[in-house]
């Protein structure tokens, strides 16, 4: 029997939740063309500003999950740091 924990929407719902606590949105393509399709399909918003603040590198949507999710842990890890 298969995990669903790895499943893409369930990343997608985690990312989400790390997101959300951090005061951003994920947002994901709803019109795909082929370049968002060979690289992702995910941006990040940040909720007060509603400024792009990942994911629109050369073009709107050009982080894959994978990278969006680096980019969250490497932000909280500079976060950790400001704290100590």
């Amino acid at each position: 029997m298969g995990s669903r924990a790895n499943s893409q929407a369930a990343v997608e719902r985690r990312i989400r939740r790390v997101a959300q606590r951090r005061g951003l949105s994920l947002l994901i393509a709803q019109k795909r063309n082929p370049k968002i399709e060979a690289h992702g399909g995910y941006m990040l918003r940040e909720d007060e500003t509603f400024k792009i603040v990942f994911g629109n590198k050369s073009y709107d949507f050009s982080a894959s999950l994978e990278e969006v999710e680096a980019w969250l842990d490497a932000d909280g890890e500079s976060d950790e740091d400001d704290l100590a």
